[in-house]
Formats: structure tokens, C-alpha cells, sequence
């Protein structure tokens, strides 16, 4: 193959420089990685096949519904800027490939790792893994990827834009000194090519959006999310002194609500809320979120709890899949067996809300928000995913969508279930009686009787 010479921004020439097991770039907007590392993905598949290999490359997202969500037209559009790897490519509709004739074959792949990672390992001869828009990408999807991407001289990369503080690719990246990886952080002052369309959208947020300015261009973490649902009610409760010290009343009833993972599925999370209705306030003790791990962790994290707490009798509250039955098991039957001398778990099962459940979760939440006291240190997990739950948006049309599922809607859904079920418990309305589901409610006291 001829010596040919290829135009990146400065900063990431180290990345690309050399052998290296991991490759990886993260910032703002307008930085140019994400042209720049579809552009080497081309190079590299291209080495590969002129050098008689055979394989694939991979490249990946967390979430990816639709070949309209992959890095596909990226891909295209890095190959098409150069003459000479376009010769040298094949491009369909919904395939790249490198051209026939040569004396190996490299196909480009796209999957989405949280609805996908099992099918990736039987995906042979990975010769590269892109993992783009990599800040939701769960430690099961990173420890599934590793052995799997695992011929020789094969590469993992990995771009993202930071959005929350620890997230995994944080911790195992950003946040180490790997000696197998070469890393940059990379913002738009360090694009050469960084256009003036895009200088005018800067600016503007400079201007008219400060607080999210530094996510969006600076390569900061994301604190501010638009069309957040709780963002204003948990400034609230900070600025009223309902974040700090809870006290647990020991001889009350302890209260969980969850949200389900699925039983086999190694990414998805489990949830789970502590908490205890004392009087009027709504106290929030801990947050509990755990993700591809067997069901028993779950139940033996919450036993042990209890048992710090001094509680007795626990109330497991879930969601309707709660009692679905898969092959003679369900989550409802896990948490009644668990019982034992020293923890009691009662176990109940919400009703489905039906249509449009999760923005009934919203309404009612933001309704009880006042009454919540929160345990500062040990809430603060999921407090960043109730700050990061937001409507998701058609900009073109101008309209909502809903919640927008992410890796805070694991946290979110599971205290938008005590919401509901508190209010309908406690005979409260705070959302449309023609939105609200009618439902018999329980008499009596709600957390007395077993």
C-alpha cells in the first residue's frame, strides 16, 4: 500500500501514533474526534485487508435502535472525504465494506451494547471496536467487549463526550493511567478545521445557554439537562435544608421500592429506593443501583441494610413485571422466599398504570417532592439521576416525547413507584382525574397490616 498521508487534529496524532491496546478521545462538540476516529476506523480496516486479513470492524454505541443511531453515516461520510479510500471502499445503503479484489475483506459492523452484548460475542474476528458516544456504556458492556475483541494486534476505541461524573468509561479510562492506552481530551479550539457555522452556534451559547456551555463545548460534565423533570425540585429541597442528615425511626417499618432488572440480562440495572413515611415527610435513606449482577446480590445487599438499621420488617414494593413468571420464577417469589430469622420481607406488587405510566411516575413525584427529606451521602447516586431524567425531544416538530430512557431512568422509574403508590394509597389525586387510573385502593392503614 502506498505511503499516504492523512490531516487530524494535532492532539490526537499521540493517540494514533504507535502501538497501543486502547485509543481514546474525549471532550466537547466541534473537536473533530468523532470524524477523525471514523476516519482512522476506515484507515485500519483498509491496512488490515491489504494486508490479507480477514475480520470486522465493530463499531458500537450503548443505544442504537436503528442503523440511523449508529455511527454509520459517519463512517460514510470519513470515507468520502478521501479519494483514495473511497476507491477502496464498498458502500451500500446499510453496508461498508472494503473492496473486492483485495487480498483480505474487512466488514463494518454496527450494534447496540444494551441490547446486543450477548450477540457480540459471536462476532468473529474483531479486528476493531469503535465505542462511540461511550458515557452510558455499562461495566458489563466493558467486560464482555475485552475478551471478545481479542485477535491479534485488534484495538478497542473509545470517544465520548463526559456527561456524568463517575460514569464507567470515566473511571476505567479518563480516570487511570493505563500503560495500554493512549487518551486525549480534545475541544473545538483544538480543531483546526472547526467551522464557522458552528463558531456562531458557540457563541450563542455562550451567550443565551451559560449553564450548559461548558458540557456542550468544554468537554464539562452535564449538570444542567433540559427539559429536566426534577432539576428545580431538588435545587428546592437543597435550598430548604431537606438534603443532609435523615434520621430512621428503628421501630418503624422499613419501605423499598424497585425497579427490575432483567434476570439474565448482564446490562440492564437494578434499582431500589429505602425509605419511611413518618408522618407527612416522605424520609429517603439510601439508593441502591447495581447493574449485571445475579438477583441473590440484590436481596443480600437489602438484608444486610435492614440489619444495620435495626429493621426488622422490610416492605418490597415492585413494579407489575414484578410477579410476571419466567420458567417457574419471578422477582415477586425471590423477595418472599428471602425472609429469615432476622429480616422479614413483605412483598407487594403494583398495577400497571397502563398508557402513559411513566409520565404519571413524573406528575406524581413532582407533586410529593416537597414532603422528601434526603439522606445527603448515601441518596446522592441516585439525586444525579433524578437530576438527569428529562424529556426526550423532536426539535424539528417542536414537541415532547416523553421521558427519555437512559441510565436514569433506572433510579427514576423505581421513586416515580412510590409516588404512585403512595398517592393512590393515601387517597391522593395530583394528576388529572381523566389521566389518573381508576383503581380500588386498600382501606385502612397502608403499612401497618402484613
Amino acid at each position: 500500500m502506498a505511503r499516504l498521508e492523512i490531516e487530524l487534529p494535532p492532539k490526537l496524532i499521540q493517540v494514533f501514533e504507535g502501538d497501543a491496546r486502547y485509543r481514546c478521545a474525549y471532550g466537547g462538540r466541534g473537536s473533530g474526534k468523532t470524524r477523525s476516529f471514523a476516519k482512522m476506523a476506515a484507515v485500519k480496516a483498509l491496512i488490515a485487508a491489504f494486508a490479507g486479513r480477514n475480520g470486522i470492524a465493530l463499531c458500537a454505541r450503548e443505544y442504537m435502535n436503528s442503523l440511523d443511531e449508529s455511527s454509520l453515516a459517519e463512517v460514510k461520510a470519513a470515507i468520502a472525504s478521501e479519494p483514495w479510500l473511497k476507491q477502496n471502499y464498498e458502500i451500500g445503503e446499510k453496508f461498508i465494506r472494503t473492496r473486492s479484489g483485495l487480498p483480505g475483506r474487512v466488514d463494518f459492523k454496527f450494534v447496540g451494547l444494551s441490547k446486543n452484548l450477548d450477540s457480540i460475542k459471536s462476532k468473529a474476528q474483531i479486528l476493531l471496536c469503535w465505542i462511540d458516544e461511550a458515557d452510558p456504556v455499562s461495566a458489563a458492556a466493558f467486560e464482555k467487549l475485552r475478551p471478545t475483541v481479542r485477535e491479534s494486534g485488534s484495538e478497542i476505541w473509545i470517544t465520548w463526550n463526559p456527561e456524568r461524573k463517575g460514569s464507567e468509561v470515566d473511571k476505567r479510562f479518563r480516570l487511570t493511567g493505563r500503560e495500554d492506552q493512549k487518551i486525549c481530551e480534545i475541544n473545538w479550539r483544538d480543531n483546526p478545521w472547526f467551522p464557522d457555522v458552528l463558531e456562531g452556534e458557540r457563541l450563542d451559547d455562550l451567550e443565551h445557554n451559560p449553564d450548559q456551555y461548558d458540557h456542550i463545548w468544554e468537554g464539562g460534565y452535564k449538570t444542567v439537562y433540559k427539559g429536566a423533570y426534577y432539576a428545580k425540585h431538588l435545587a428546592k429541597a437543597k435550598a430548604e435544608g431537606r438534603i443532609g442528615k435523615v434520621p430512621f425511626e428503628p421501630m418503624m417499618d422499613l419501605l423499598t421500592y424497585h425497579d427490575l432488572a432483567g434476570a439474565s440480562d448482564k446490562a440492564d440495572a437494578y434499582a431500589m429506593w429505602p425509605l419511611q413515611f413518618v408522618s407527612k415527610e416522605i424520609r429517603i435513606h439510601s439508593y441502591y443501583e447495581a447493574i449485571g449482577q445475579p438477583p441473590e446480590a440484590h436481596v443480600q445487599w437489602l438484608r444486610g441494610y435492614c440489619i444495620d438499621k435495626g429493621a426488622k420488617r422490610c416492605h418490597v414494593i415492585l413494579p407489575h413485571d414484578g410477579a410476571h413468571v419466567q420458567i417457574n420464577w419471578s422477582w415477586e417469589n425471590l423477595w418472599r422466599n428471602a425472609s429469615d430469622d432476622q429480616v422479614k420481607f413483605i412483598v407487594r406488587v403494583v398495577k400497571n398504570q397502563g398508557k402513559g405510566a411513566a409520565m404519571q411516575r413524573v406528575l406524581a413525584m413532582q407533586h410529593l417532592f416537597p414532603r422528601t427529606h434526603w439522606n445527603e451521602e448515601e441518596t446522592e447516586p441516585g439525586r444525579d439521576a433524578l437530576a438527569a431524567y428529562h424529556e426526550k425531544r423532536d426539535d424539528e416538530r417542536n414537541i415532547g416525547l416523553g421521558p427519555n430512557h437512559n441510565w436514569a431512568s433506572h433510579g427514576s422509574d423505581a421513586i416515580g413507584l412510590m409516588a404512585i403508590d403512595y398517592s393512590e394509597r393515601k387517597g391522593e389525586r395530583p394528576l388529572p382525574k381523566d389521566k389518573w387510573r381508576r383503581e380500588s385502593r386498600a382501606k385502612g392503614s397502608a403499612w401497618s397490616a402484613v
